[in-house]
């Protein structure tokens, strides 16, 4: 299907790096931060997964439309 490996590790470095935060500042007990944090990720991953979809969507669009 050709979706960039690249694109599916960076999805996961996100994700660790972000439960990592999380982690780290629910034991400094700064809750609020960590719900935010954990929300800038998720948007942030929401914004790769939709450029996917974009591109795919784009994809169908030229093979059953015939257009470029």
């Amino acid at each position: 299907m050709g979706v960039d490996v690249d694109l599916i590790f960076r999805i996961a470095g996100v994700g660790i790096v972000v439960a990592f935060l999380h982690t780290v500042l629910e034991g400094f007990g700064k809750k609020e931060y960590a719900q935010w944090v954990t929300l800038l990720g998720f948007i942030y991953i929401l914004f790769l997964v939709i450029s996917i979809v974009q591109d795919l969507f784009q994809k169908i669009k030229s093979v059953f439309l015939f257009q470029s």
